[in-house]
């Protein structure tokens, strides 16, 4: 196998940058640069690093791991080296000039994994924990670097192997039925595999907006106060205010932390009938702020009668009344009422959006705080949820075929469920699929 450097620090002007080389001649190589007969395994070394003339290019800290007791499993060692981009390159070009191969973006990872160091989840647990913004999600994602989620994925494993055996075994005695104690004890045991698969999946689902951060729409009729409600939350002017209606006629997005959670908020163009074709497009931009959105701030005027447009924005609210968190505002509460509050849920903060918004922003924080801290596994990847929801549709099948006496499609059902399961932390047959995932790692990891 080739071995491979890249500098494994971000480009810019910092105190130290690391250069990690990995494979079978990494400690040759090393050799060469620090001009030293060896370097003793896991001892950090002061040295002088040379070029290929010979040149003093650097004094660094050089750290020896031999395999396989480092990151990769094979033989690694970083350079240490200041920080800047000339320093770090000048020693990457060297060791190229040694016969070492530039890595790959994720490559380092790629060969943990081939090599048994860590398996899928976490390696995809590595590449989110370094693109995260969130301090929950980074708590999280340590979890699976512990082996939370392979633990998890084992054990239902075992447990669909357990039972697809023993069908298996009974297939060459179809003729007779198996006990109607043994199907009770297969069904229970699927039942709550189920169950573990659908809690796991729907928690997931909620609290994906952990890892880039929660989104927050802001709906309402034109000329409510969603922008004045945005420039409050954010503490400067970021939409145009006017008493005109239609004036917000595209989504503006920004970013805020609330208590410990990154969120984006959304503020929508105002939904309403126009012929405006202009307008027509952010009210449909404003559907789908919606659709993406794991929350809903919905306002509405305290000052004016529930009108028709009112009625489409609580129509919306119906819509997506299970699938979204929603808060009700009613807002420009410091004029004479006039809105039917009774056509709102019965939770309603009231406001003045332009003077006072912290009782949004405590609201907001509850739900993030009962969102993020579920007492259940988080799955951190579109494609592990996909995984656990493929697993749980074949079992659910199979139950079915169960009960039918089809023991060869249930064995059938069963198998493609623990593939599914299990492609959460294996192997995948494909290398090119391999290659896909890793290749979107950052260069060096």
């Amino acid at each position: 196998m080739d071995t491979i450097a890249a500098i494994a620090t971000s480009s810019g002007i910092g105190s130290i940058a690391i250069v990690r080389v990995s494979g079978p001649n990494a400690l040759l190589v090393a050799q060469k640069l620090t001009q030293k007969v060896s370097l003793k395994p896991r001892e950090a070394t002061l040295s002088f690093l040379y070029d290929q003339l010979h040149d003093v290019v650097d004094q660094a800290i050089v750290i020896y791991f031999k395999a396989p007791h480092s990151f990769t499993a094979e033989d690694v060692v970083e350079f240490q080296c200041h920080g800047g981009s000339m320093v770090a390159s000048m020693v990457l070009e060297t060791l190229l000039h040694y016969g070492v191969r530039l890595a790959q973006p994720g490559e380092f990872s790629k060969r943990a994994f081939l090599n048994g160091r860590i398996d899928l989840s976490e390696a995809e647990a590595i590449a989110a924990l370094i693109e995260t913004k969130s301090v929950d999600a980074a708590k999280m994602l340590t979890r699976q670097l512990k082996g939370e989620l392979k633990e998890f994925v084992l054990h239902v494993r075992n447990l669909l192997i357990e039972i697809l055996a023993f069908v298996e075994v009974n297939i060459d005695y179809a003729e007779e039925d198996l006990p109607q104690d043994m199907l009770e004890t297969i069904q229970q045991k699927l039942d709550a595999i189920l169950e573990e698969l659908l809690k796991t999946y729907e928690s997931s689902k909620r609290r994906q907006g952990m890892m880039q951060g929660f989104k927050i729409a802001i709906i309402g009729k034109p000329n409510v106060g969603k922008s004045s409600l945005l420039n409050n939350l954010l503490n400067y002017e970021r939409a145009i205010i006017s008493d005109v209606a239609g004036t917000t006629r595209d989504t503006i997005e920004a970013e805020i932390r609330i208590g410990t959670h990154l969120v984006k908020i959304v503020d929508t163009a105002g939904i309403r009938k126009t012929e405006d074709s202009i307008e027509k497009i952010g009210i449909e931009r404003s559907i789908m702020a919606i659709e993406e959105s794991e929350i809903v701030l919905a306002l509405f005027d305290n000052s004016r009668l529930c009108d028709d447009e009112d009625e489409e924005i609580l129509s919306l609210l119906e819509r997506y009344r299970d699938s979204k968190q929603i808060v009700s505002l009613l807002n420009k509460t410091d004029l004479p009422n006039a809105f039917d509050v009774k056509r709102l849920s019965k939770e309603v903060i009231s406001l003045t959006c332009q003077k006072e918004t912290q009782s949004v922003v405590k609201a907001l924080q509850t739900i993030l705080d009962q969102t993020v801290y579920e007492d259940s596994l988080l799955l951190t990847s579109s494609r592990q949820i996909d995984a656990v929801r493929r697993a749980y549709e074949n079992i659910q099948t199979s139950t079915l075929l169960l009960n039918e006496g089809q023991l060869e499609l249930f064995a059938f059902h069963l198998n493609d469920a623990i593939t599914a399961i299990s492609s959460i932390s294996m192997a995948f047959d494909r290398d090119e699929i391999l290659d896909k995932m890793f290749g979107s790692f950052c260069l060096g990891k």
